[in-house]
């Protein structure tokens, strides 16, 4: 394998590696993900045109789908395309600036979920806790200033890890052993002190969605102590059941989240291999499932999306 070596602070560019230790098993692993990739985008944008167009799917909850589908495909277009050009050609360049845009949207994605989540989970409280207010509280208004809120809520976590990378001179390899370009891997190549992109890079952007996890536990278990005070049983199932597909997708999001950074940050005996694996895995297959989920869970879509596909069969 070449040395690249850098004789200035300067960089013009940076080499993705691909996963290493599976480098002959690249084209398989291609495959999986490449159709992954297409039931990610072919999904959500179904799900996109569906809520769109459909009347009756112009509701608060829709809107927020809306929402991460939106950024599931901005998160899946940065990362997957690169990723598969790597895995199909070998070791690939990536520009400087173009691995700070990557950096910034894969970033930027991620804490966007988590806050369309909250505000989900939010929707649920409202419906199911206080319903004959629902209508008052989520008018379009407020749910365009939510919108908003969380987008620039993300945009200002994020933002200031571009520029903590950009700060740093890289002096030494500009060979990156992953697939894509994410914060501290990036930083760790510089030639300078990052302990301030450590910290921030840990704290700031983890401290963030773990106040959404604690947030969105919060209105569940008030959502919870209001269904079981519900009169009927049919009534407490039903409850549950508008539940059901955004909480199983709270659990796709954080539950490896949550591994993925504790791995990193503590895992000194689990193989790079692995991580790199998992972190691609990850950024695919969530993505991937979440419109499926929404799909079977809700009656509302699945109607919708069985009518799109067979509107002869289901006339």
């Amino acid at each position: 394998m070449a040395i690249y070596n850098l004789s200035s602070s300067n960089i013009d560019a940076f080499t993705l590696l691909g996963i290493p230790g599976l480098e002959p098993y690249h084209i398989w692993i291609s495959i999986p993900f490449c159709f992954i990739y297409l039931v990610a985008i072919v999904g959500n944008s179904m799900l996109l045109y569906l809520i769109a167009v459909e009347h009756s799917l112009h509701a608060p909850m829709s809107f927020f789908l809306s929402m991460l589908a939106m950024t599931d495909l901005i998160l899946s277009t940065t990362c997957v395309p690169k990723i598969l050009t790597i895995l199909w050609f070998g070791p690939q360049t990536i520009s400087f600036p173009g691995c700070l845009t990557q950096l910034f949207f894969l970033h930027y994605s991620f804490v966007l979920d988590s806050a369309i989540l909250l505000a989900m989970a939010f929707d649920r409280y409202v419906a199911i806790c206080l319903p004959l207010r629902y209508t008052t509280i989520l008018t379009p208004r407020t749910i365009v200033k939510i919108a908003v809120g969380m987008s620039f809520r993300s945009f200002c976590v994020i933002a200031p890890c571009v520029f903590l990378v950009n700060r740093l001179p890289f002096c030494r390899t500009h060979i990156i052993p992953h697939t894509y370009c994410e914060h501290i891997g990036v930083a760790r190549l510089a030639c300078a002190d990052i302990a301030i992109n450590i910290w921030y890079g840990f704290c700031v952007p983890v401290m963030t969605v773990i106040i959404d996890v604690i947030l969105i536990v919060v209105s569940y278990t008030l959502i919870l102590c209001a269904i079981f005070h519900l009169p009927s049983r049919d009534a407490r199932k039903k409850a549950l059941g508008t539940c059901g597909s955004h909480v199983c997708v709270i659990l796709m999001f954080y539950t490896p989240a949550f591994f993925s950074i504790l791995a990193h940050r503590f895992g000194q005996n689990v193989s790079h291999t692995f991580h790199i694996m998992f972190a691609n895995l990850y950024v695919i297959i969530p993505l991937a499932l979440n419109p499926i989920v929404y799909g079977v869970k809700t009656k509302q879509i699945q109607d919708k999306v069985i009518l799109l596909l067979f509107p002869k069969g289901s006339q």
